[in-house]
Parts: structure tokens; C-alpha cells; sequence
């Protein structure tokens, strides 16, 4: 109502205001972005699926102990502990639960125990007495378990001391209001008990994820992912420059995104406490799939993987010598190409069969593959050897005698060494560019001061690839360790070998 007019009434009825239409479609595209994302990650490993639906059925079925009436009253109120209990132990794979539910069940039987003695004990000492001697057993209790805890050998069992210590001081309190400790002891006991098997039968009896099975692939992948690393440094290596990546203060020294592969090999590097808490849940699992026997020997899965990271810290050098600033010529490299590329791919692909083995759980590498492999590494070598006066060019063919007079003509029809170099180094962004280009554009008042300090920067791009190649040489080395690795794993878990190993 804006006003009025004699006896005349204006009433103003705002129109309706239209949808914003590229509002609404901004939030429709954002949520099926959002939606793609959530079905690409549960696409990518389907037991992230499975996982929450397990969850929610051992506690849904835990809960209906208290739901329904009949159990209920067999139970009591103390069955809220077994929900309390399935929420706690129910881990991602079956042999972390069994763990964790081995824990709670001792921290809990030890903590009844002491609970019962000092109740007891402070009962006979009058009532006087009786809730200082509590006080004081709480105290020295829960300094006594945070400092075991945090012993070096003990930090695995830091869940069954801090259950320990909660029970412990439920337990005492309450049977001191309540005057029945041995009561409140069994009741928690058997809260917990039910909650345990209850979470243990859902997760190895529907869709079971075992750390064993995880921990086998995680090692497979491992292997994959610095075969594919290592072929994939020295393709690019051996590419011309200019599609070659170098850092910027923009970018992150992490950021590759033209090399998937090194992402991968990255990934291996820090899996060694991920691996290494598979194994420790591992050795609770009973025999299950293609891990028959008992006393598997999980621990060798780790040593391996230790041996692998051992060469994939190479494979890190290769590819920090692929984008240094200090960059060989590409005429230069490109006369090793046959070599690097044959050595790298035969080492790769020991690797991947290394890794197969351990897959399929057969041991079928053959002499005849590492002798490959040291042979390609052997004739690397020797033609570094043959060829080493390509590294170690100089100017002193073109710095004359006397600089008052003029060089001797020669019969030299191809452009010499050191000007193809400037030139690749100049194309190729190599460093140090600068100096170069000053060189290349004042080369006719070039003094013989100035070639002691070309032949210095020379020397030091050159430096790159013996520094690349010598890299490769010492991964090769470091198969022979992976493949005693393995094979002492193999035997230990008893795979199955060839008859012939030539």
C-alpha cells in the first residue's frame, strides 16, 4: 500500500520475478560435476562401497539388541556397550578388525582384573579410606599406561592400553557407587564380546576385504609403476628439447602432468608405511584365497617393497636429470640413443616380469632375462667408453698458437664440434642460454681468453648425460638386490617353479 487518493486505495502487486536461468544452470552443472566425481571415486576401488554398507549392518544388527524387547531384557542396558564395541573394532580389512577386537578384548579383561583387586582391596581398608585409595589407583594407572604405550615396541598395542585405561576407571567407579565391581566387570566383558564376534562375522562373512589380497596388489602395482617410470624417463630424455618441461617459480616441483607414470612411481616411494601396516594386519588373518598356509610370510612383502623403493630413489634421479636446468646437447644424446633405450627397456621389463611372478605367484624368471638386461647394460658402457671424446671435446683445435697470426686452413668440410654444440645448446634452452647466445652473437670477436670458459661450459652440459647414464648403470645394479628379494620370497611362500632356468 503506497498512498492514498480521496477515498481511492493504490495497492501495488509486484510482478513475479523471473528465474535466473544461467543460475540454475550453474548449479546443475556443479552438482552432476559432483556426482561424476563421487561415481568416479566408488568406480575407481568398489569396496569403498562395500565398506560403508558393512558398517551399517553390524551396527544395525547390534543395535536391534536393544530395539527389540525380548533381547532387551535377556541383555540389559549394558548391551549399549556392544554398539559402542562394533563402532570401535570394525576396520577396513578383516585382519585389522580381528586386531583391533583382540586389543579391546584384553585391554578390557586387564583392566577388570586390576579393577577388582583394588575395589577389594579398597573396600577392606574402611570407607574412610576407600575412595583415596580409588583416587590414587586411577592416577598411577593411567600415567603407568600412557607411558607404556608410548614405548618403542608397545606403540602397536596404543588401542588395548587406552581401553585399558577406560574400562579401568568405569569399572572401579562404578562398582564403587553401585558396590558390585565383579558384576560390572562381567556384564562389560560379554557387551563387548557380543559386539566383537557380531562385527567379525559381517566382515569376513559378507564381501570380505582382506589386507593380504591388498597388500599383494599394492606390491604388483609398485612394480608396474617404476617399469613404466623408468621407460618413460628415458623416452622423454631422448625427445628434442623443446618438449621438454622445466621448472618455473609458478609452477610446483611436483606438477608433471605430461608424465603419469612418474606420479606413480612417486606414489611407490611413500607406500612403505601403508604397506607396512597391511602386513602387521595381515598376520592375524587365517588362511583365505591363494594364501593357503599358515605362517605366510607377510613381512617378506615389505623387504621387498623396501628393495624396490631402494631402486625406484634411480629412477627419481633419472627424472631430475630429465628436467635440470643443465641439459646435454641433443646431438649428443641422440648418439647414445640405441644404447640408453635398449638397456632402459630391458631393465623395464625385468621388472614387470619380476612383478608378474609375484602376481601369479610363479617364479618364472629365467637366466637368460638378466643376462639380457647386463648385456644391454654392458654395451651402454662401452660405447660411453668408445665414445668419450664426445665428452670431452674442447676448444684447443681452434684456439691458434700464436693470436697475432692466422690459423692454418684445413680441409675440414663439416662444421666443428663446438659450433654444432652452441648451436643444440641454444635451441635446446640448455644452460647456461645466455652465455651461449653472447658467444653466438659476437662470434667474430671472439678473444683466446674466452675459450678456456666455452670449454668450461661445455664440459659441464656434457657432465648431464654421463650423469643420466651412470644413473641407469647403478638401477641395473640394484636389480641384482630386487631379484634376490624376490626370490627369497618366493620360496618362502612357496611359488611355483620352473624346471628349466636357462
Amino acid at each position: 500500500m503506497n498512498g492514498k487518493e480521496g477515498n481511492v486505495i493504490q495497492i501495488n502487486i509486484p510482478t513475479t520475478t523471473t528465474t535466473n536461468k544461467p543460475e540454475t544452470a550453474s548449479t546443475i552443472s556443479c552438482n552432476k560435476t559432483w556426482l561424476q566425481s563421487v561415481w568416479d571415486f566408488c568406480k575407481e576401488d568398489r569396496n569403498r562401497v562395500v565398506f560403508p554398507l558393512k558398517v551399517g549392518l553390524a551396527v544395525l544388527l547390534v543395535s536391534s539388541l536393544i530395539l527389540f524387547q525380548a533381547p532387551y531384557k535377556v541383555f540389559g542396558a549394558n548391551i549399549i556397550w556392544a554398539i559402542l564395541t562394533a563402532v570401535l573394532v570394525f576396520e577396513y580389512t578383516v585382519g585389522a578388525t580381528f586386531d583391533r577386537g583382540f586389543n579391546r578384548a584384553l585391554g578390557s579383561l586387564l583392566a577388570g582384573i586390576l579393577a577388582i583387586a583394588v575395589a577389594q582391596t579398597a573396600l577392606s581398608s574402611g570407607h574412610v579410606a576407600e575412595p583415596f585409595l580409588i583416587g590414587i589407583s586411577i592416577f598411577l594407572i593411567a600415567a603407568m599406561t600412557t607411558f607404556v604405550k608410548m614405548w618403542p615396541s608397545l606403540v602397536k598395542y596404543e588401542y588395548g592400553f587406552r581401553v585399558m585405561l577406560l574400562s579401568y576407571c568405569l569399572i572401579v567407579v562404578s562398582g564403587y557407587r553401585m558396590g558390585n565391581p565383579i558384576r560390572t566387570m562381567i556384564d562389560r566383558l560379554y557387551s563387548i564380546a557380543i559386539g566383537g564376534i557380531i562385527s567379525v562375522l559381517v566382515n569376513v562373512c559378507v564381501c570380505p576385504i582382506w589386507a593380504g589380497e591388498q597388500l599383494h596388489k599394492e606390491l604388483v602395482q609398485n612394480f608396474n609403476s617404476v617399469a613404466d617410470s623408468l621407460e618413460e624417463c628415458a623416452k622423454k630424455y631422448l625427445d628434442d628439447g623443446p618438449k621438454q618441461s622445466k621448472f618455473t617459480a609458478d609452477d610446483s616441483i611436483d606438477e608433471f602432468p605430461n608424465e603419469p607414470a612418474y606420479k606413480r612411481c612417486q606414489s611407490t616411494l611413500n607406500s612403505g608405511p601403508k604397506l607396512k601396516t597391511l602386513a602387521d594386519s595381515a598376520k592375524w588373518e587365517p588362511p583365505h584365497g591363494r594364501f593357503l598356509h599358515f605362517l605366510y610370510p607377510w613381512s617378506e612383502y615389505v623387504k621387498v617393497d623396501s628393495v624396490l623403493r631402494h631402486c625406484a630413489y634411480e629412477v627419481m634421479a633419472l627424472h631430475s636429470i630429465l628436467h635440470s636446468e643443465i641439459q646435454a646437447p641433443f646431438n649428443l644424446r641422440i648418439a647414445f640413443q640405441p644404447e640408453i633405450l635398449e638397456a632402459s627397456n630391458q631393465a623395464a621389463e625385468l621388472v614387470r616380469l619380476l612383478g608378474r611372478d609375484i602376481s601369479s605367484m610363479k617364479w618364472s624368471l629365467k637366466n637368460s632375462h638378466i643376462k639380457r638386461v647386463h648385456s644391454s647394460i654392458d654395451r651402454l658402457q662401452r660405447s660411453m667408453h668408445i665414445h668419450s671424446y664426445l665428452l670431452t671435446a674442447t676448444f684447443e683445435s681452434h684456439v691458434p698458437d700464436n693470436p697475432t697470426k692466422q690459423p692454418l686452413p684445413t680441409e675440414q668440410t663439416e662444421p666443428p664440434y663446438h659450433d654444432i654444440t652452441k648451436k643444440q645448446l641454444r635451441r635446446l634452452y640448455s644452460w647456461p642460454s645466455r652465455e651461449v647466445d653472447a658467444y653466438e652473437e659476437d662470434s667474430g670477436n671472439i678473444t683466446p681468453e674466452l675459450f678456456p670458459r666455452m670449454k668450461a661450459l661445455e664440459s659441464t652440459a656434457t657432465l648431464s648425460l654421463a650423469n643420466f647414464t651412470s644413473s641407469l648403470v647403478e638401477f641395473v645394479a640394484r636389480l641384482d638386490h630386487l631379484i634376490e628379494a624376490v626370490d627369497k620370497l618366493s620360496e618362502m611362500a612357496k611359488f611355483k617353479h620352473d624346471e628349466l632356468t636357462l
